[in-house]
Parts: C-alpha cells; structure tokens; sequence
C-alpha cells in the first residue's frame, strides 16, 4: 500500500485514475482547483478513510507526505486551456517545477501526465517517441502545446540533475464518462449536439483522423508505467492506434444516440492536426499494454453516462 498523490484528481482522467488506485488499496490523496474539474467526479469517495480531498493549485507549492505523485493537473481541452492561456503555462510549468520539487524532497517515484499534442500537427504518421514534432510555439494552441512540453523537459532535466525517478506518458485523445459536457471536445461535442438534437458541426472536411481510447484503457496504462522497471523514464505513447475520420465518428455517434440531427461543416481552427495516430509499440513491449475497448463499446458507455447528465439537469 502506498499513500498516493494525485494532482487534477477531480477532473476527468484524475477521478478514474483515483478510483482505480482505491480498488488497489492504496490511501489516495486528490488535489484540485476545480477549475475543469469537479467535486461531482470523486462525490462518492468523499468520507472514505482512505481517500483525501484537496482544493489546492499547483502553480503553488504543496507540503504534503505521499509515496507517488501522479502530475495530471491542467486543463485539457481547447475551450478551457484558451479561457487563461498565460494561467495554462503557468499550470503546466510551474506545476511541473513544484511537484518535482515536492518528489525530490520525498525521494518519491512521480509521473507526468503529457500529451499527443507535444506533435503538434506531425509530419510522421503514426508518431513514434523519438519524434520531436511540428508545433507552432506562438499560436492560439501553444499554451497547451509547449507548455507540456516544456514540463517533459523539467521532468527529464531532474531526472538527469537529481536522479529523479520518473515516469512520462504522451495520452492521445481519450473518452469516457465523467467528460465535461462542454470541453469542446470532439467525442463529447458530437454526444451533446445529438442529445439535444441539434446539428453535428464537422471542422473542416471531416477527412482529419484522431484515434479514441476508452479511459478504463488509458488509467490502465498508467498504473502499469509508474510500476515500470527503475530506469524506465518513457516517454511513452499512450492511445488506441486505430484511427477513425471525424466523419466516421459523427456518423457512429448519431447511429448509436438516433433522432434527427445533420451534419454541418464549418472552417478548420488554427493549427488543428490532421492526422493523429500513436505508435504504442513501446507501450506493448515495455508494459504489455495495450487497448481493449472498442469505439463502439466506449461510445455506448459515455452516451449513457451524457443521458444521465441530461436527466439530472446537470447538461442542459
């Protein structure tokens, strides 16, 4: 058993990972802000003796005694990551400087929840580790973008300065219940629009790919990294290799909610990738990992889990 810190822990991923850390029978302690995530996420673990709950942001530093650190705060998605871009980097930089500084002091194993979006708008396709990417460092994404990247860097350069033990994961495009409603998210967006019955906006011409992974899958992948082999820092792709046209999604989603919607198309925003894809050959050999869920399978469980959104009231 170990006392285990996990930032952004409210939030969409970090209540999961929460969960699954509990069934395991480790003490857990999540740290929030609440400005993506929310109480609603972990309600019921509140009063557990083995659960913590922490309004806390990490742009500040923590004093706390835990066995492992999970780095997952920050928000993820274009709507919320653009409201505060200069709060974005700050999250994501001073974040990552005060959790390796808290790891260092506790000598404690810490991992680093980073992005496919470190690629940017790639020229390799799939994208291995050893690609460096093709971001734009001062466009409307970059907030996001080279702040994780940036965080990758900090966390490598203690590892190297410090003999930190590290861990980083790059999460390509993940979905499931607990989504926001409104992340402007493109598996949670068509969900929503269908739902109320309205149109099916498709960027651009609906001929651009990302690649879905359930995140029962993606927490799975992360509990098997941090208890990886010492030495093995990654980073190492984390997502579903099989790739999906935002048209096939639209048209899945509506299959699987019904009614009447249509698809409408508007212009494609600013450096927005074409193609997305993860190579997970390291994650297959150093973790034996990999997805299980099928898209239609996960869909059918975050529509329900949207349905119920709606009959609370709390989607409206």
């Amino acid at each position: 058993m170990n006392r285990i810190l996990v930032t952004g822990g409210a939030g969409f991923l970090g209540s999961h990972l929460c969960d699954r850390l509990l069934a395991a029978g480790h003490d857990v302690l999540c740290v929030d802000n609440f400005f993506t995530g929310t109480k609603k996420n972990v309600a019921h673990l509140l009063g557990r003796p083995d659960f913590e709950l922490m309004r806390h942001d990490v742009t500040f530093p923590l004093y706390v005694e835990v066995d492992r650190i999970f780095n997952l705060a920050c928000p993820a998605s274009p709507v919320h990551y653009q409201h505060d871009p200069v709060q974005t980097t700050k999250t994501s930089v001073h974040g990552a400087i005060n959790m390796l500084g808290l790891a260092k002091r506790l000598r404690a194993r810490i991992l680093q929840a980073s992005t496919s979006e470190v690629y940017g708008d790639p020229e390799m396709h799939p994208q291995r580790e050893e690609y460096w990417g093709r971001v734009n460092p001062i466009g409307f994404r970059s907030c996001y973008d080279e702040g994780k990247r940036c965080a990758e860097t900090l966390f490598f350069d203690y590892h190297r300065q410090h003999d930190l033990d590290i861990k980083v994961v790059r999460i390509f495009n993940t979905y499931g219940p607990r989504m926001h409603p409104n992340d402007g998210r493109v598996v949670s967006n068509f969900i929503v629009q269908a739902l109320r019955g309205e149109d099916i906006t498709l960027y651009g011409d609906g001929r651009q790919t990302r690649s879905f992974c359930y995140v029962d899958d993606l927490v799975e992948a992360m509990l098997r990294m941090m208890d990886s082999r010492r030495g093995f820092t990654g980073p190492v792709n984390i997502g579903n290799p099989v790739e999906f046209t935002m048209i096939e999604l639209a048209e899945l989603v509506l299959r699987l909610v019904g009614g009447a919607s249509r698809i409408v198309h508007r212009p494609l925003p600013a450096d927005d990738p074409r193609q997305r894809q993860p190579d997970i050959a390291l994650a297959r050999e150093e973790l034996g990992w990999q997805p299980r869920v099928a898209l239609e399978d996960g869909l059918k469980e975050t529509i329900a889990y949207f349905r119920q959104l709606f009959a609370e009231g709390h989607a409206a």
